[in-house]
């Protein structure tokens, strides 16, 4: 059966995570009508294994390429006209995203992102204004959540995108391509978590790495 909708998890080392995602994912009626896509990205433990139970399709990276690069190689496989990009990691949360897609499809919009209503406990905030200030500049759209991993887009908002290959920096690059070719961007606030990394070592490498990456992918969105 030919899929309308492919649901795409990018997921590096996610095994205590997405178990519960996919099955959160597979319970809900109509989610369970889309293709659901897992693109292991080079991981090291046991999360292809554990998403081949609940996916129709895992796809096997041999090393880590980045979050783009996993996401792009998901959208070469699917079959489904419409997108829902999900985080390995928000477990039971994830059958929330289903108001994305009744959103897409609803309001005739390109890309809806979801803005999470509730306030993670993370950083200082500094790489999502940075990422909402290039956006504003470049375009002239506010955007709330530029980060979000959680989005639902049309077949013509994922063409629009020129390069995949941003790393952490996909997302805030993604809604920049997609504003630019003049397509609708909406965002609708949702009730959903996922891993918080909080004011640690290890958080403090994840967004200072999320934070070049964004800021290399959209200088070169600049200065063309």
């Amino acid at each position: 059966m030919k899929h309308d909708t492919s649901i795409i998890i990018p997921a590096y080392n996610e095994a205590a995570w997405i178990r519960e995602t996919l099955r959160s994912l597979r319970a809900h009626p109509l989610l369970r009508e889309c293709q659901l896509i897992v693109v292991d990205d080079g991981s090291t433990d046991d999360t292809a294994l554990l998403a081949a139970s609940w996916a129709d399709r895992v796809v096997r990276l041999l090393q880590n390429e980045g979050k783009g690069s996993a996401l792009r190689r998901g959208i070469e496989v699917a079959e489904g006209q419409h997108f829902l990009f999900v985080d390995a990691d928000l477990g039971s949360t994830a059958r929330e995203m289903i108001r994305l897609l009744e959103f897409l499809q609803s309001e005739k919009v390109d890309m809806v992102i979801a803005s999470p209503l509730h306030i993670l406990k993370g950083g200082f905030g500094w790489t999502k204004r940075m990422a909402r200030r290039k956006i504003y500049r470049l375009t002239g759209a506010r955007i709330e959540a530029p980060l979000s991993g959680q989005r639902a887009l049309t077949r013509r908002a994922v063409d629009a995108v020129r390069n995949w290959n941003c790393g952490f920096g996909i997302e805030a690059v993604m809604t920049l391509d997609i504003l630019k070719a003049g397509l609708l961007v909406c965002e609708l606030p949702l009730s959903f978590r996922h891993r918080e990394y909080g004011r640690t070592l290890a958080g403090f490498w994840h967004r200072g790495r999320q934070y070049a990456a964004i800021q290399k992918a959209m200088t070169a969105r600049e200065v063309r």
